[in-house]
């Protein structure tokens, strides 16, 4: 009876209660929505006001590297012109040593003061034009091209030192159009008596300012304010006040003042279709007196904040749905509280299921390499919940101890599948990569790609060199590893960088250290470090330090030492993260193997009885017999040639690395090129039961490589592809 009371107490509460229940829930979503989408829209002007400033930057460099390496060359030259300014004979030489020692330039000129070759008359401009196999020379002055008149000639005769003209179209001697960069020639009196100048073109400044992106527009203006570069229905045919003018905008006028004043700012203007955009405007650093501007229009950088806007507001509706109906079932179906208890019975022993089966994804048999001395480790790994997101997990391949240790973003079943995902893509990318930077670098890129849930993954890569002790490593925003060795306890330097799933394409960094036999690396996730215990208080990095300190460097009873340090610290307290360890001590170096030996080859079938002696070389220095000398002479001829045909593309040429090496009972050639990708021991076995003629081409001689070897193996390694050839011996 009781129990139907209450019932409907929770009924009547809620039909009265429930709609301003519900209306307060809309308002507070809708005001979310309103923060959110107005913290977007200003995240997003700043990303383009910062990005208009490292384009500005950069154009800056362009132009001032390009225009100064001429300025230089010019002002490296004006000596020697000066030398022949008499001598009309040199001056036939002059113009091709100018295009000739100055790059980037159309053409080259001297323009001397009226009349000063009488004989010449009143204008005398000799001009040497680039050609494309041989240079122009021409006397291009006259009553049709009055150089004396020229706003370059006037400007530069009065110039104490070099000077840019203002563009313009030259239409006797470069062609094209131009800007002229000048130096005057004086007499011993120290009058100007000529001009030594060179035209560059200004078809480099298109290609710089042409901008495929829609999300911007970019333009570069003379210090007169016409428009040298740009969209091609404003280039040359207008100056910034013309544009101002279209306009009729004082917001447009006003940015056109501080351009050619030589300011740089920001300022936001209304487009011809009514809607606003930034102009981002800064001169360009040198004497040109020019200024470029970017515009970002509003209705292109915000398009997706819309589209994105319409469907939060959808999933809010649905959201909004879904509470009702919850709602509606929970006051209707008080009885269903029976059925969620065994729901979350069954839940419960799902996760058991679930815990059991991550705990098998992680190494858990130690030692894990009875048979080798060289190398000792031991992991640990406590969830707080039955399933957890760290992992750690290590393997021996090609005389490399790989290893990682990872703490993924969050708790619960959504960590663990992020902690399956990050194991299982060290595994696959680290069986072709020995370098740690480029396994986190694939490994962020692919969980950036999939991270529709915003987790993200701390991670440290290492990969220890058991033939000298060489630990090449790589950190993505984990915490800091330890080293123990010589009584010493000293944290590994790391470069943080950022988590993985966070950015796509970000390059991680490679550190390496040399490790002495009998050091240790300890790893940790921060669970160890941010223990607490009943007063809240962290375990602690300065803790950690003292507890490693004098150490046993031995690893399972240095792990076992910090689980009962944390035990012993936060007593009664619940775990509040999951606490991983792992330990790896580097014993002793490995046995010096024989060195290697390797031969160079062109992909020309001319070099292979090279091949054939090095093979030969190789058998008679470690005593094969002629049988086998000959197998192997044979496999490594089929595979070898097979990569001079088919590596490199038809008439290139192209260099294959033979590298060979013999340890123990075993001989190991490892065939490296950079050609085109391709993996042989892809190709199915060939049915050699059929006839010639029925079976399909190819596949016959990776089919006899791998008859007459015992392994072969394929690899694409630091854009390289390896065939790797095996013979026990």
């Amino acid at each position: 009876m009781k129990v139907n009371e209450l019932k409907k107490r929770f009924v009547n509460i809620y039909r009265r209660n429930g709609l301003l229940v519900f209306i307060i829930a809309v308002l507070l979503a809708q005001g979310t929505a309103v923060v959110q989408h107005l913290y977007a829209k200003r995240s997003l002007r700043n990303e383009a006001r910062r990005r208009a400033q490292t384009e500005l930057k950069v154009k800056n460099l362009e132009i001032c590297n390009m225009l100064n390496s001429i300025e230089t060359a010019v002002d490296n030259q004006v000596w020697i012109v000066q030398s022949m300014l008499y001598n009309l004979d040199s001056l036939n030489n002059w113009g091709d040593l100018t295009i000739t020692n100055i790059d980037d330039i159309v053409g080259c000129g001297l323009a001397f003061e009226e009349n000063f070759f009488p004989k010449k008359g009143r204008w005398f401009e000799p001009y040497t034009r680039r050609g494309a196999t041989h240079n122009e020379h021409a006397q291009i002055g006259g009553p049709d091209h009055n150089y004396l008149e020229a706003e370059w000639f006037i400007e530069g005769m009065k110039a104490d030192g070099g000077k840019w003209s203002e563009p313009y179209y030259d239409d006797a001697g470069a062609k094209s159009m131009v800007a002229t960069y000048s130096r005057p020639l004086r007499d011993s009196t120290g009058r100007a008596v000529a001009l030594f100048f060179v035209d560059v073109s200004l078809d480099w400044l298109k290609q710089l300012f042409d901008v495929d992106n829609p999300m911007e527009m970019s333009v570069l203006v003379s210090r007169m304010g016409y428009i040298l570069a740009g969209p091609e229905r404003v280039v040359s045919k207008y100056s910034l006040y013309d544009v101002a003018r279209m306009y009729n905008d004082t917001l447009v006028e006003a940015a056109a003042d501080s351009m050619l004043a030589g300011r740089e700012g920001e300022t936001r203007v209304q487009m011809e279709d009514g809607s606003w955009a930034s102009v981002h405007y800064a001169p360009v650093e040198d004497s040109t007196g020019w200024s470029m501007a970017l515009v970002f229009p509003d209705n292109v950088i915000f398009s997706g904040l819309k589209q994105v806007g319409l469907i939060l507001n959808i999933f809010f509706l649905l959201g909004f749905g879904l509470m009702i109906f919850v709602m509606w079932r929970t006051a209707r179906n008080y009885k269903e509280l029976q059925a969620v208890n065994l729901e979350k019975e069954r839940i419960g022993s799902e996760l058991r299921i679930a815990s059991g089966i991550q705990k098998g994804m992680v190494p858990k048999t130690f030692p894990p390499y009875p048979d080798r001395d060289e190398i000792a480790c031991f992991g640990a790994l406590v969830p707080a919940k039955e399933v957890g997101g760290d992992l750690y997990d290590f393997y021996i391949h090609d005389e490399k101890f790989f290893f990682c240790i990872g703490d993924v973003s969050g708790k619960g079943v959504p960590a663990s599948l992020v902690m399956a995902v990050t194991r299982s893509l060290f595994r696959t990318l680290s069986a072709h990569n020995n370098s740690p930077e480029v396994i986190m670098t694939l490994m962020n890129n692919a969980m950036s790609e999939m991270n529709e849930n915003t987790m993200f993954v701390t991670l440290f890569i290492g990969i220890l060199n058991l033939r000298d002790g060489t630990l090449y490593y790589s950190n993505g925003g984990h915490c800091q590893p330890v080293i123990l060795g010589n009584g010493k306890t000293t944290p590994l330097e790391i470069e943080p960088n950022i988590p993985l799933g966070v950015m796509r394409g970000w390059q991680y960094s490679l550190q390496k250290i040399k490790l002495e036999p009998g050091n240790t690396v300890f790893m940790y996730t921060d669970g160890l470090t941010e223990a607490e215990n009943i007063d809240h208080t962290l375990f602690g990095d300065d803790r950690l330090i003292q507890t490693l300190s004098g150490a046993e460097s031995t690893p399972k009873p240095l792990v076992q030492r910090m689980m009962d340090a944390v035990h012993k610290f936060v007593g009664n307290a619940d775990q509040s993260d999951d606490i991983t360890m792992l330990a790896v001590n580097f014993i002793k170096k490995m046995e010096d193997l024989p060195k290697s030996r390797s031969i160079v080859l062109h992909n020309d079938v001319r070099d292979v009885p090279q091949l054939a002696a090095f093979i030969e070389s190789i058998s008679e220095s470690i005593g094969l017999d002629m049988s086998a000398t000959m197998n192997i002479n044979l496999a490594m001829e089929e595979a070898v040639v097979n990569v001079m045909k088919y590596a490199y593309p038809e008439g290139t040429h192209g260099d294959i690395l033979v590298e060979a090496n013999s340890s123990g009972n075993e001989l190991t050639f490892a065939i490296s090129d950079s050609g085109i990708p391709f993996d042989p021991t892809k190709n199915a076995t060939p049915d050699t039961t059929l006839d010639a003629e029925e079976r399909p081409i190819g596949g016959l001689g990776i089919h006899l490589v791998r008859n007459l070897m015992d392994s072969v193996e394929y690899n694409y390694i630091d854009n390289k592809n390896v065939l790797t050839l095996k013979k026990k011996i």
